[in-house]
């Protein structure tokens, strides 16, 4: 008798342990955005948007050949813009996630040349890859679901 209590002791476990690990509730990935998450990057996107916005300063300084100025420009106030792209990419869907990091990396790529340009005072580079650092800041906040 008693190893019978042991052995139904047993098989009372494994069945337990069965029915839960087959019976919990399994996580899945949203494939859409909900309301709550679109505000939620609206809130990661205005501060953004403001950089987006304030990309004419860089132009002029690069219009006007103000090298000093323009280095700076991209080191200082841009500076702050890395750290929100990639925050704001890590808040989108994973299925959107690739592809908003990749034109960031692209973004920091151009600004990386205009400064190089800058440096050796190639107007021409500068504002050639001014133009395709446009492109893609707004192919970037074209991905944001607004």
């Amino acid at each position: 008798m008693p190893r019978l209590r042991s052995i139904l002791s047993v098989i009372l476990v494994l069945v337990t342990t069965l029915l839960v690990s087959c019976g919990s509730p399994q996580a899945t990935i949203p494939t859409t955005y909900s309301a709550q998450k679109i505000e939620q990057l609206q809130v990661y996107v205005q501060p953004i948007q403001e950089f987006r916005d304030k990309m004419s300063v860089l132009e002029d300084l690069i219009a006007s050949k103000n090298w000093v100025d323009t280095r700076t420009y991209i080191h200082g106030p841009l500076g702050q813009l890395r750290q929100s792209m990639t925050g704001l990419s890590r808040s989108l869907l994973p299925k959107d996630q690739p592809q908003a990091e990749q034109l960031a990396k692209n973004l920091f790529v151009h600004f990386e040349r205009i400064d190089a340009a800058a440096k050796e005072k190639e107007s021409s580079l500068a504002a050639a890859q001014f133009n395709e650092a446009l492109k893609d800041f707004d192919a970037y906040l074209n991905l944001i679901p607004s």
